[in-house]
């Protein structure tokens, strides 16, 4: 074998394995989870969110709730760390009903994986000069949202300008689910001061 051809194979065992530690999406996360729940239950998400994410914007710790008709709140969620599931719950979600967030998401409506919506919206053009350190991600309906629309809202952390090993919240972007497009933004960059 030739020393170029053996870097090759080497250098395509080393992308294989970095594809395969690259943390799961939020939509795949859906697909694992519904392994865990029961029947009438899969693939009927209401919500999923995450922790802060540390080390990269991609967070490692996720929830996604389920719409459940044999559970007593209607809801259960399957929490993931580094794509391994942790624990199955049946939240009280007592709020849910009256606010109308305990009914499933459109799943047809829900075309934009998190790591999609992070990339969209830290390409918003505020944000150019900014160094990020964490996001924190929910995909729900949302109240000020006149149709039944998924939204990714995503909350960003981003590095101090006189200390840069420090971060700070500095706000939120709410991105689309179906089309990617970016529909409110509550940023605070001057936070970073």
């Amino acid at each position: 074998m030739s020393r170029g051809l053996g870097l090759v194979l080497l250098g395509l065992v080393g992308l294989s394995r970095a594809g395969l530690t690259a943390e799961p999406t939020a939509f795949q996360l859906i697909k694992e989870g519904n392994r865990h729940v029961g029947e009438e239950a899969k693939d009927q998400v209401v919500q999923i969110r995450s922790e802060k994410s540390i080390g990269t914007l991609s967070p490692t710790i996720w929830y996604i709730v389920y719409y459940d008709p044999d559970a007593t709140a209607k809801a259960t969620e399957v929490k993931f760390g580094a794509g391994k599931k942790l624990t199955v719950k049946r939240p009280a979600r007592v709020l849910e009903p009256f606010m109308g967030t305990h009914r499933p998401l459109n799943r047809e409506k829900l075309k934009v994986d998190s790591d999609k919506a992070i990339d969209i919206a830290s390409k918003e053009p505020l944000l150019n000069n900014l160094k990020l350190h964490a996001t924190q991600l929910w995909l729900e309906r949302q109240s000020w949202s006149a149709d039944d629309l998924p939204i990714w809202r995503i909350r960003f952390w981003a590095a101090k300008l006189k200390h840069p090993t420090d971060s700070v919240d500095i706000g939120e972007l709410f991105v689309s689910a179906e089309d990617g497009k970016v529909l409110k933004n509550d940023l605070h960059i001057n936070r970073v001061d």
